[in-house]
C-alpha cells in the first residue's frame, strides 16, 4: 500500500519551541542529524512537521501567499519518516520495475513526475491546515497508467479479465486506505487521474503485428501499426490533462478553496468514526 502523509501545521509553533536545544528532544541522538522525533509526535520514525516544512513540504499558505510553487514538486521526495519511505519504495519496486522494463525509464519517469505534480495540485486545492509529503501521488500515477495501458492495448492481452480485476482490486484497496486520518487521499486521487491520462499518451503499443512478431519468422511478419482508437484516446487524454493542470493551477494561485465547491469531498480524504476524528 502507498500513502502520502499529512502532519498538522497548527502544531508547528510548539515543535519550534521543542527544538530550541537542537537535538534536545530527539530520539536516537547518537544519529545526530539523522535522529528523529519522539514516537508520540511522529510514529513513522521521522522529523518534525517544522523540519519537513523547511525542506519543501506541501503547504498551502506558502504556495499561494509566498509564491513557493516549487513545493508542488519538492514534496514528492520528502517522507514523514523511515516507515513511510520504506512503504512507498517497496510499492515502487513492485509497480515500477515492470513498467520500466516494458516502456523504458524516460517515459515512466515522466509519468511519475507529472503524476506527483498532479497529486500535489489536487491536494493543495482541498487541504489548507496540514502539510503533506510523500511520493504516493506519483505511485498512484503509475497505477493509473497501468490501467490506461491495459485499456489502450486491450487487444494484445490474453488474460484480459484477470489482469483488469487484479489491477482494480489493487487500486480500490489503496484508495480505501486513504480514508484513514493523516493520509492524503487527494494526492492519491490527483496522481491516479494524472497517470491514467498520461498512460494513454505515453504507453501505446502497436496492435497490428504484435502477435506475429512473437510467433512468426521475421520474413512473415507484418508491419506494426497502431489502431485509430489509440490515437483518439491519446488526443483526448492529452487535452484533458492540459486542461486539468491549467484549471487546477489557476484555482490554486487564486486562493480558491475547492471544499467550497464540493461540500462532501472532505469525506474522500477522511471518514470520521468512533475510533478517530478527522481534525488536525
Amino acid at each position: 500500500t502507498t500513502k502520502n502523509a499529512t502532519l498538522a501545521a497548527t502544531n508547528i509553533g510548539t515543535i519550534h519551541g521543542v527544538h530550541s536545544n537542537f537535538y534536545g528532544s530527539c530520539v536516537a541522538k547518537f544519529l545526530h542529524r539523522l535522529s528523529f522525533q519522539p514516537l508520540h509526535e511522529n510514529p513513522l520514525l521521522g522529523p518534525s512537521s517544522a523540519t519537513l516544512e523547511k525542506l519543501g513540504a506541501l503547504v498551502w499558505d506558502k504556495i499561494v501567499h509566498q509564491h513557493q510553487g516549487w513545493r508542488l514538486i519538492t514534496c514528492i521526495w520528502l517522507h514523514a519518516g523511515v516507515i513511510h519511505l520504506l512503504a512507498n519504495m517497496l510499492s515502487l519496486v513492485f509497480i515500477g520495475i515492470r513498467l520500466e522494463q516494458q516502456f523504458g525509464f524516460v517515459r515512466i519517469g515522466i509519468i511519475y513526475l507529472l503524476s506527483g505534480f498532479g497529486g500535489s495540485i489536487l491536494s493543495t486545492l482541498f487541504i489548507r491546515n496540514n502539510i503533506s509529503v510523500g511520493a504516493s501521488g506519483a505511485l498512484f500515477g503509475l497505477l493509473g497508467a497501468m490501467l490506461s495501458e491495459l485499456i489502450t492495448n486491450w487487444s494484445i492481452y490474453t488474460n484480459k479479465a484477470a489482469a483488469l480485476f487484479t489491477l482494480l482490486i489493487m487500486i480500490v484497496i489503496n484508495l480505501a486506505i486513504g480514508i484513514l486520518p493523516h493520509v492524503d487521499n487527494f494526492a492519491h486521487i490527483g496522481g491516479f487521474l494524472s497517470g491514467y491520462l498520461l498512460g494513454f499518451v505515453f504507453l501505446l503499443r502497436p496492435q497490428f503485428g504484435w502477435i506475429e512478431r512473437h510467433n512468426l519468422p521475421a520474413a512473415s511478419q507484418v508491419q506494426s501499426k497502431h489502431k485509430v482508437y489509440q490515437y483518439v484516446l491519446c488526443v483526448i487524454a492529452l487535452l484533458l490533462l492540459i486542461a486539468g493542470f491549467v484549471v487546477g493551477l489557476v484555482m490554486l494561485f487564486r486562493g480558491v478553496n475547492a471544499n467550497d465547491h464540493c461540500k462532501w469531498c472532505h469525506y474522500v480524504d477522511c471518514v470520521p468514526t468512533s475510533r478517530w476524528s478527522c481534525g488536525n
